[in-house]
C-alpha cells in the first residue's frame, strides 16, 4: 500500500468511500462531510498551495484518504484535518496513523500553526488515534466547516 497525494481519476473512487464510511457507521448525512460540495470533485478542491488530500491505494485500488486545508472561517495560521475515512479492510492496521503524520507533516511545511478536527461521539477509534498524535479536545467547535452534526472537536499546536 502506498500513501500519495490525490490524482483526478481518484476523486470518484474517494468520494464514494467517505459517503460508503458515513453510512456505514450510521451518522448523519447532514451536517456532515456526506454533502460537502468538496466532494465533487475532492482533486481540485485540494488543489491550492496550502491545501493537500493523500489517499491510500492498495494495488491500484482507493481504500482512504484525508486531507489538510485551511480551516473555513478561521485564521489564516490554522487548518483542518478532513474528510479522513477508510473502507473496512485496512481499519486497525496503523494506515490512520501514517496518514495523519503525512498529513500534519504538509500542514507543517504549509506554515500552519495548528491544526483542527471535528469528528461525531460514536467515532471512538478515530478520537483515540487523533488524541495518540496530540489532538485535545475543545469544548466548542471553531471556524465555519458547516458540519454542525459534528459533536466532538479537537485541536493540535505543529510546533
Amino acid at each position: 500500500m502506498i500513501i500519495r497525494e490525490i490524482q483526478p481519476k481518484d476523486a470518484a473512487a474517494m468520494a464514494d468511500i467517505v459517503r460508503q464510511v458515513i453510512l456505514e457507521v450510521e451518522i448523519p448525512t447532514t451536517g456532515t462531510a456526506y454533502q460537502d460540495k468538496a466532494l465533487e470533485d475532492l482533486y481540485t478542491a485540494y488543489s491550492s498551495d496550502r491545501d493537500v488530500y493523500l489517499v491510500i491505494e492498495d494495488d491500484g485500488v482507493i481504500v482512504g484518504g484525508a486531507g489538510i486545508s485551511h480551516l473555513q472561517g478561521g485564521e489564516k495560521n490554522i487548518c483542518e484535518l478532513q474528510k479522513m475515512y477508510f473502507l473496512p479492510q485496512i481499519r486497525g492496521k496503523g494506515f490512520g496513523l501514517k496518514l495523519i503524520q503525512e498529513c500534519l507533516t504538509h500542514a507543517k511545511s504549509m506554515e500552519y500553526a495548528y491544526c483542527y478536527i471535528e469528528t461525531m461521539e460514536t467515532m471512538t477509534a478515530a478520537q483515540n488515534l487523533y488524541k495518540k498524535v496530540g489532538f485535545t479536545p475543545l469544548d466548542r467547535p471553531m471556524g465555519n466547516t458547516g458540519h454542525c452534526s459534528c459533536e466532538v472537536w479537537l485541536i493540535k499546536a505543529l510546533n
